[in-house]
C-alpha cells in the first residue's frame, strides 16, 4: 500500500504564510511566465493567449479526455482570456496520474488571468478524474468572469485509488487535505502574482468534487468565502450513503430487465426515480457496478477477501463477497468507523449552494441532495444554504445526447448558481439568491444546453 504524506500539516503551514501579501514575482504582461507555488515540488509555467479550453486544447495545456462524457453537445463556453498557466505537483508517493509524463499524484493547475477581478475559485474533480476535469464545467466560466482558478487531482486518480494509503479510507481522506493544500498555496501564489491576497475565495465541484465542497465548508470554512456543488457524493455513518444505494440497483435491475414482477417497484423504492428507467441500462453497464466496487474496496476491502475490488457484475446470491449482495448495515463496526471518518455533518460555516437533478440516476436525489439539505437544516445552518432541485436534470450532461427529450443538462445551472453565490457573498452587500426550491422544467423551445434560471 502506498503512503500518504501529512498534508494537513503542510496546509496549515501554508495557511500561516498567507497572512501577509508579498511583492509579485511575476505580473501581467511581464516576461516571466512562472510564479512560485509554495509547497510544490515541481512547477512549470506558460504565458497563454487564451486560458480557456478554446485555447488550451490547441496549446496542450488541458486534457479533453479528462472531461469526456461530462458535457452536452452544443455547449458554448467563453474564450479569449489571456494569462499565465501553472502546472505542477506537491510531494506525494503515489503515481496514478500520468499527465505530462510525470507519473506523480497531487498534480494541480493554476490559471492567472491578466485581467483579474480579485477572486479565486478552487475545484476538485468528479469521480476519479484528474485536474483538468472541470475545465469546461467551471474553469472557462470563472476565468471569463476574471477569477483566478486552481484545481487538484485530489491526490490519487483512476479506478485503483484504493491502493493509496495505509488503511481503509485514506485515499478519500487525502482528498480533503489536497483541496485545502491547494487552496492555501493558490492564495499565496495569487498574492505573489498580483501583489495582494484574493478578496474572495470559492470552492466548487461536482459529484466527488461536490462532496469535497461540502466537507471543506464544514471543516475548513475559514479558507473560503463560500461554495457551490453539484450532486455531491454523500457519506454518512448510517444509511443512506454511497455504499448502500448501488447494490440495490445491482440486485433489482437485472430482474427488471428480465420483466420480473416487483423489480421496478424495488428500483423506485431504492431511490431511482420513476421516468429515469431509459437510463438504467447505461448506468448498470457503466456506473453502478464500477462505482460500488471502487468505493467499497477503498472503505471495506475485507468484504471480498483477497480479491481486489470484487468481481464485475457478479449475480446476486451466487458468489461470496459479491458487491451485488453488499449490505452496509450488516458490516462490522470497523467499516462504519471508517465511513464516520469521512462523513458529512451538515454543519457548514460559509454560504453554500447545492444543485441536483431530479432524474439523477447515479446518486438518487432522495438519497443524496435531499438528505444533505435536511442535515444542513437540522444543524441550524439553513440560513447559509440554498438547495435547488432541477427538474429533469441528471448526473452527467453527456447523457443529453442520447436522451434529449428526457433530461436537461446541469452545467448551465451550475454556472448560474456560481454567479448567484458571488452576488450573495459580495462585500458591498450581497443579493440574496432565490429561496431553495424545485426548479420547474424549462419552457418549450428554451436553450437548456446553455441557459438555466434558478
Amino acid at each position: 500500500m502506498r503512503t500518504v504524506r501529512p498534508v494537513a500539516a503542510v496546509a496549515a503551514a501554508l495557511l500561516a504564510a498567507t497572512l501577509a501579501p508579498t511583492s509579485a514575482s511575476a505580473t501581467p504582461g511581464s516576461s516571466s511566465c512562472t510564479v512560485r507555488v509554495p509547497g510544490a515540488e515541481r512547477v512549470t509555467g506558460a504565458c497563454l493567449a487564451d486560458l480557456t479550453t478554446a485555447g488550451t486544447v490547441a496549446s496542450g495545456h488541458t486534457d479533453p479526455a479528462d472531461w469526456a462524457g461530462l458535457e452536452a453537445p452544443g455547449t458554448v463556453n467563453p474564450s479569449g482570456v489571456e494569462g499565465i498557466q501553472l502546472d505542477g505537483y506537491f510531494p506525494d508517493s503515489s503515481t496514478t496520474n500520468t499527465n505530462h509524463g510525470w507519473n506523480h499524484d497531487s498534480q494541480f493547475v493554476i490559471r492567472l488571468p491578466d485581467h483579474w477581478n480579485g477572486g479565486l475559485v478552487v475545484a476538485g474533480p468528479p469521480g476519479v478524474r484528474e485536474q483538468y476535469a472541470n475545465d469546461r464545467l467551471i474553469s472557462d466560466h470563472v476565468l471569463a468572469r476574471g477569477y483566478a482558478y486552481a484545481a487538484t487531482d485530489k491526490g490519487n486518480t483512476g479506478a485503483q485509488i484504493y491502493t493509496d494509503g495505509r488503511r481503509p479510507g485514506d485515499a478519500v481522506a487525502e482528498w480533503h487535505d489536497r483541496v485545502a493544500q491547494l487552496t492555501v498555496a493558490a492564495k499565496r501564489t495569487v498574492s505573489r502574482h498580483y501583489g495582494r491576497l484574493p478578496s474572495a475565495t470559492y470552492v466548487a465541484g461536482a459529484s466527488a468534487g461536490g462532496y469535497l465542497v461540502r466537507w471543506q465548508l464544514e471543516n475548513r470554512p475559514e479558507l473560503y468565502t463560500g461554495g457551490i456543488e453539484l450532486h455531491g457524493l454523500l457519506f454518512t455513518p448510517d444509511s443512506p450513503n454511497i455504499l448502500d444505494t448501488a447494490p440495490a440497483a445491482l440486485r433489482a435491475y437485472p430482474r427488471y430487465r428480465a420483466g420480473e414482477p416487483g423489480a421496478f417497484e424495488e428500483m423506485v423504492a431504492a431511490g431511482y426515480p420513476a421516468a429515469s428507467e431509459p437510463m438504467w441500462e447505461f448506468h448498470y453497464k457503466n456506473q453502478w457496478d464500477s462505482l460500488q466496487r471502487v468505493m467499497r474496496e477503498e472503505i471495506d476491502p475485507g468484504y471480498d477477501g483477497d480479491r481486489e475490488a470484487g468481481t464485475p457484475f457478479c449475480p446476486a446470491d451466487v458468489q461470496q463477497g459479491c458487491d451485488t449482495d453488499y449490505v452496509y448495515a450488516d458490516r462490522p463496526r470497523r467499516v462504519h468507523r471508517t465511513v464516520e471518518r469521512l462523513s458529512l455533518t451538515g454543519r457548514i460555516g460559509k454560504p453554500l449552494i447545492t444543485l441536483q437533478g431530479t432524474l439523477d440516476t447515479l446518486l438518487p436525489i432522495t438519497r443524496s441532495g435531499d438528505v444533505y439539505a435536511k442535515m444542513v437544516e437540522d444543524s441550524g445552518r439553513g440560513g447559509l444554504h440554498r438547495y435547488y432541485r432541477v427538474t429533469d436534470g441528471t448526473h452527467s450532461d453527456g447523457l443529453y445526447k442520447a436522451f434529449p427529450s428526457l433530461v436537461r443538462p446541469m452545467s448551465p445551472c451550475l454556472k448560474t448558481g456560481f454567479d448567484a453565490l458571488a452576488a450573495w457573498t459580495a462585500r458591498n452587500g450581497g443579493a440574496t439568491p432565490p429561496p431553495s426550491r424545485t426548479v420547474p422544467s424549462a419552457p418549450a423551445g428554451s436553450d437548456t444546453v446553455n441557459t438555466c434560471s434558478l
